[in-house]
């Protein structure tokens, strides 16, 4: 019998409704999304035998952390790792509740979830469900790289099991909403602890030119967005001859001084995620994934792509929990390199881009950001953020940008910069006009930036000359959203589509509270959001 799969997490979803074939959009089989949806369901299981958490272990917490992530789009796209881990999760339930299996009377407390019952809901129910299960996956990312460096936070970790409980339940409308906007608040928790844990082991990012030439010589390509795992291959290749240069959102990289004063640490290579089966055909060197990102790859460059931590793929090489990088290094020695120093350009053909403004950065210059508003130098910031994607219709973003007047500010993070990152906007009284944040995860750092400055002028942040135009793809960018949401900022532009998960009663609901719209042209959207100036500060 043909198995079809059901889903719809992603925004390039096929139709715009779902992915209901043999394969998803993103490459996964109906097999692995299977898969995918009875981790998910052993996970909603685990989370009812912990009690709403009470009576979770350390491996409890790590499993439904790893296990999330682990379906969050673009990352594991291997049927018998997600079996092992369903097995794991499992035996950990049994831990927990080892009379369970054995009891006459089948309650149903501690069984998995059938995902079905979600994906055949009324669509308002399963709207509201699937805002916090995406959101949740989008949460783990941030708390698994958290949690590598030794960083965890018991009540983001007690969250994970009430969402997880939530999403099972037979709730209306009124009982979700709550846990949808609490999605937003343990974010924001989880951000945080994550920015902790980056600064705190890497240093506080600076600003830092970062050029896009490929040197000659043997090295490696490092995507994804663990910076431990890069620390640990900096640490693996120091003294060897080989250049390390990172990929999509490991760019903010360069700016951790940790991470920086590794003279190996050389540039930048290729652009977003979405460009990596074109970018990386020809590419002599091996590259390393350390999340998510990762495409199906094309058979001229398979035997060069190397995996670890939850990134998985059939046949493909995985560095274990042992971190021994020693296969990525001898080939990238096997493989040499370019001949001669090769040049690249970013999409608009620029040869650098910047990042590291950081809040320590941008907060650190406050003042001067201060005084700029008030004389009127800064007229207007807009932060243009999120993931990219393959749609053309996100050239918009790359117009918008270029649109800006010459008196605005643009701040920008994860992915979705790529798309107007090497554009020179100039300066306004020695500041830069683009200002990249680093990850989709230092949407934190935008925030405290933007609560700064509304503190500075005595207003609320929606008071600001501020407008926040975003772009999504996957779950993380669902987190965000919803952290965005729970602290009441409104007004918000997304695109290029609005999500298929959500219904229209739902999205009213957005529209009504927070002012949410999708994205018209550049035009027309500029014109909207600059007619509110620094001139009612």
């Amino acid at each position: 019998m043909e198995r079809k799969m059901f889903c719809f997490q992603c925004e390039q979803t096929a139709a715009c409704t779902g992915c209901t074939g043999k394969a998803g959009v993103c490459g996964k089989t109906a097999d692995v999304a299977q898969l995918q949806d009875e981790l998910t369901g052993a996970l909603i299981g685990l989370a009812r035998a912990t009690d709403g958490g009470m009576q979770a272990t350390p491996e409890a917490w790590r499993l439904m952390i790893e296990g999330l992530f682990t379906t969050v789009t673009n990352v594991n796209f291997n049927e018998k790792t997600i079996r092992e881990l369903i097995g794991r999760v499992h035996a950990e339930k049994a831990q927990l509740v080892p009379d369970c299996s054995s009891c006459a009377a089948p309650c149903g407390r501690t069984s998995d979830y059938d995902m079905n019952l979600l994906w055949s809901a009324d669509e308002d129910i399963r709207s509201l469900k699937s805002l916090v299960l995406f959101g949740v996956r989008g949460m783990a990312a941030y708390a698994h790289h958290a949690m590598v460096l030794g960083y965890t936070d018991d009540e983001v970790n007690r969250f994970f099991a009430k969402a997880l409980f939530a999403i099972g339940e037979d709730w209306g409308m009124e009982e979700l909403l709550p846990i949808v906007m609490e999605v937003g608040e343990k974010n924001l928790k989880c951000m945080a602890l994550l920015d902790k844990a980056n600064t705190e082991s890497y240093g506080t990012p600076i600003p830092v030119t970062v050029p896009l030439t490929v040197e000659k010589g043997p090295f490696i390509v490092v995507s994804g967005h663990d910076l431990h795992d890069l620390k640990l291959l900096l640490e693996q290749t120091e003294g060897k001859g080989i250049n390390i240069y990172t990929h999509g959102e490991m760019l903010p990289a360069h700016g951790y001084p940790e991470l920086k004063r590794y003279s190996q640490l050389k540039g930048n290579f290729g652009t977003a995620w979405q460009n990596q089966q074109k970018e990386f055909a020809e590419l002599p060197a091996p590259v390393l994934f350390t999340t998510n990102c990762l495409m199906p790859p094309k058979a001229s460059y398979a035997d060069r792509v190397f995996t670890t931590s939850v990134v998985s793929y059939p046949e493909m090489m995985h560095i274990g929990e042992d971190k021994d990088f020693t296969p990525v290094i001898e080939k990238a020695l096997e493989l040499g390199g370019y001949s001669e120093d090769k040049p690249f350009t970013g999409i608009n053909g620029g040869s650098t881009v910047m990042t590291g403004f950081a809040r320590g950065t941008v907060l650190g210059v406050a003042d001067q950001v201060i005084e700029a508003v008030k004389s009127g130098a800064i007229r207007h910031f807009f932060l243009v953020a999120g993931c990219d994607g393959a749609r053309p219709s996100r050239n918009y973003y790359t117009e918008f940008v270029k649109q800006t007047p010459a008196d605005t500010v643009v701040l920008t993070l994860a992915c979705g910069k790529y798309r107007f990152n090497d554009i020179d906007l100039g300066t306004i009284d020695g500041l830069p006009r683009l200002m990249d944040v680093g990850q989709c995860n230092d949407a934190y750092s935008a925030i405290q930036i933007a609560v700064a400055l509304a503190d500075a002028f005595g207003c609320g942040v929606n008071d600001l000359p501020l407008s926040m135009v975003l772009s999504w793809y996957e779950q993380k960018a669902v987190c965000i959203l919803l952290t965005l949401l729970y602290l009441g900022i409104k007004n918000i532009r997304l695109g290029p589509t609005l999500p298929t998960f959500i219904s229209p009663n739902v999205l009213n609901y957005l529209v009504e509270n927070y002012g949410i719209a999708p994205i018209t042209t550049p035009e027309e959207d500029l014109e909207a959001l600059l007619k509110y100036s620094n001139s009612t500060l």
